[in-house]
């Protein structure tokens, strides 16, 4: 949940792409930053609570140079947000001094930790990566100043998840990388070789990349790679990928914050995502060459999630079973890979992750897997990722790179790619005919016009935001196929501003969260014209009987009327079984001009991380 960069630069100072590299890593999501550079005078550190940029300051100030360094963005998990928990970590002294960065989690570091203080070294931090350091350390000091060996036999004691860099100072032309179910990457250029957990870190030096492999240990100089090995101890090759990644995609333009940016890049996005079903019809081998007999292997469905991933998940079994007639079940991950499982080798496996890194993605599908799940299908943003490379077929929605910690495209093209799946498999079940298949081509068609018609409304729900920013409580309520969207619309509004929010469906008001209501309780109503329309009405009446102020995202074609207490906003015309990724777009505004008007830090909100890559 944080992130990890480092370098050997044979002819620049590292200090420079360190703390750039890091100050494009913030969006995922950090407490504390920190970077150990090699100089003259050894390991220099200079680590800080607060922004990258502190640090950066610091760094300047104090006139650190080297040409090896590393340098980490901390999100706390072991320990508080302090400077001595702040990584870089260092063990030993002088020449045999050794620093690591690391995200992840190493279950076993009590058990570490007593071993090595045993040993005799001291612990000056809360955190567990400082475990993996003295161990590091240990090892580096009966092997001969091997660095490569020593983090190969300390990496086999650790239980959990890492990623990490390790540098010594008495290798000036040297780093150690090793990964274990945490992103990490090694980036080339000519008399230079960066690592970073995220490709957006080294994409204004290089676009040529190698996506490490979980239990891969490299050996890295500043002419690449220099040796590799694969879980097994033995040699190992991977392929250099050119990455697509755009600069431009990580720069902010006319806009005051990514959020901003992307969710006014969601019609784009969509688009790009659909193509593929307009280009290319709604055919199996969009998902991969296996696609076709895997779909007609399978009977049934499972879809396993975490956050607003899930959410899109809980929108698609509406889809998969109207649509397609498949049973689908859809879990939290982290709940899934807990409990006992009833296995079925006929029932597709589907994640869903922005990243392809969530780590509780990742090990609840390993454990479908461990049961007999022959079936995968993996539904992502990130090429070359952990859970397409697990899984046996993928979709790539094209969201392009998502900054912000609130998903916002990522969300709607995970739709829209979950549409295409639910049309793709009642197509070849035979419930979907041709002019059936020409209709639902045409939505999708229509899909980024109604998309940009809602963005069109953002003065009127920033007025809307002026009175939600003093309230304590909101309210979300949609019944069906926009229950799902309710719910991220509640989630929106928690991660950003900092306002309890909760979502039920309308028609659950009546058993028990009608208590809640009164005027200083605002309720959101996401209320298209479709076929519970008049259920919602008379959900609305509930509250407003109980004095409850109503906020109603309807379309242009219903009927509704604002009045005292009722205020109503209209999306474009009712856009059928598409209609819950255009409700989506009001919701986001809402939660994000209400975050202005708060004064909360939108694309970096407290005690959040993009990218979730801890337990």
């Amino acid at each position: 949940m944080c992130g990890i960069v480092g370098a050997i630069r044979a002819h620049h100072n590292v200090v420079d792409f360190l703390t750039d590299g890091l100050k494009r890593l913030e969006y995922r999501g950090y407490d504390s930053s920190g970077i150990a550079v090699r100089t003259a005078n050894g390991i220099e550190r200079v680590r800080r609570v607060g922004r990258v940029a502190l640090m950066a300051e610091a760094a300047v100030a104090e006139g650190v140079h080297g040409h090896l360094g590393i340098g980490h963005t901390r999100w706390a998990t072991h320990g508080g947000v302090t400077e001595p928990n702040a990584h870089p970590h260092v063990s030993g002294q002088a020449e045999q001094q050794i620093a690591v960065v690391h995200n992840g989690i190493i279950e076993n570091f009590e058990a570490e930790r007593t071993r090595l203080q045993g040993l005799g070294y001291t612990f000056e931090s809360q955190t567990d990566t400082e475990v993996i350091a003295h161990s590091i350390h240990h090892e580096y000091r009966h092997n001969g100043h091997n660095l490569f060996t020593a983090v190969q036999a300390a990496c086999a004691r650790f239980h959990g998840a890492y990623a990490i860099g390790v540098i010594a100072n008495d290798q000036p032309n040297l780093m150690v990388a090793a990964r274990m179910g945490c992103p990490l990457l090694v980036a080339l250029s000519d008399d230079e070789t960066f690592i970073a957990s995220d490709v957006s870190a080294v994409i204004a030096f290089t676009r040529r990349v190698v996506f490490l492999q979980d239990g891969d240990i490299a050996e890295l100089t500043s002419n690449g790679i220099a040796k590799l090995v694969d879980r097994s101890g033995a040699e190992a090759e991977r392929s250099v990928k050119v990455s697509e990644l755009s600069l431009a995609s990580l720069e902010l333009g006319p806009y005051s914050h990514f959020m901003q940016k992307e969710i006014h890049e969601q019609p784009k996005a969509v688009s790009d995502t659909a193509e593929v079903f307009m280009l290319g019809g709604f055919e199996p081998e969009n998902f991969g060459s296996k696609a076709r007999a895997v779909f007609n292997d399978c009977h049934s469905i499972k879809i396993l999630a975490c956050g607003t991933s899930y959410y899109a998940a809980l929108t698609a079994k509406y889809w998969l079973e109207a649509i397609a007639r498949i049973p689908t079940d859809v879990e939290i991950a982290s709940e899934y890979r807990y409990r006992s499982v009833i296995a079925d080798p006929k029932q597709l496996v589907i994640t869903i992750s922005q990243s392809g890194e969530t780590l509780d993605t990742m090990e609840a599908l390993k454990y479908a897997q461990s049961l007999g799940h022959r079936h995968s299908l993996a539904i992502c943003n990130v090429m070359e990722s952990a859970l397409p490379r697990e899984s046996e077929l993928v979709l790539y929605t094209r969201a392009g790179a998502e900054v912000g910690v609130a998903s916002t495209k990522a969300f709607t093209t995970q739709l829209v790619a979950l549409f295409g799946l639910a049309v793709t498999l009642g197509k070849l079940r035979g419930h979907v005919d041709a002019a059936q298949t020409q209709a639902y081509t045409e939505e999708l068609r229509q899909l980024a016009g109604s998309i940009q018609h809602a963005l069109n409304l953002e003065p009127q729900i920033a007025a809307w935001a002026q009175q939600f920013a003093h309230k304590a409580n909101a309210l979300f309520l949609g019944r069906g196929i926009h229950y799902p969207i309710a719910l991220e619309g509640a989630l929106k509004l928690k991660e950003i501003t900092y306002i309890h929010a909760e979502a039920y469906p309308a028609g659950e008001l009546k058993h028990g969260p009608l208590a809640l209501v009164d005027e200083n309780m605002p309720v959101v109503v996401i209320a298209p014209k479709d076929g519970l329309l008049d259920k919602v009405k008379a959900n609305m009446q509930e509250v407003a009987a109980r004095g409850g102020e109503l906020f109603v995202f309807t379309d242009l074609d219903s009927d509704f009327n604002a009045s005292e207490g009722v205020h109503v906003i209209r999306t474009p015309r009712h856009m059928g079984i598409l209609s819950p990724i255009v409700h989506t777009i009001p919701v986001q505004l809402l939660s994000y001009h209400t975050a202005l008007v708060r004064g909360t830090d939108v694309d970096k909100p407290r005690n959040l991380a993009k990218s979730v890559t801890v337990e």
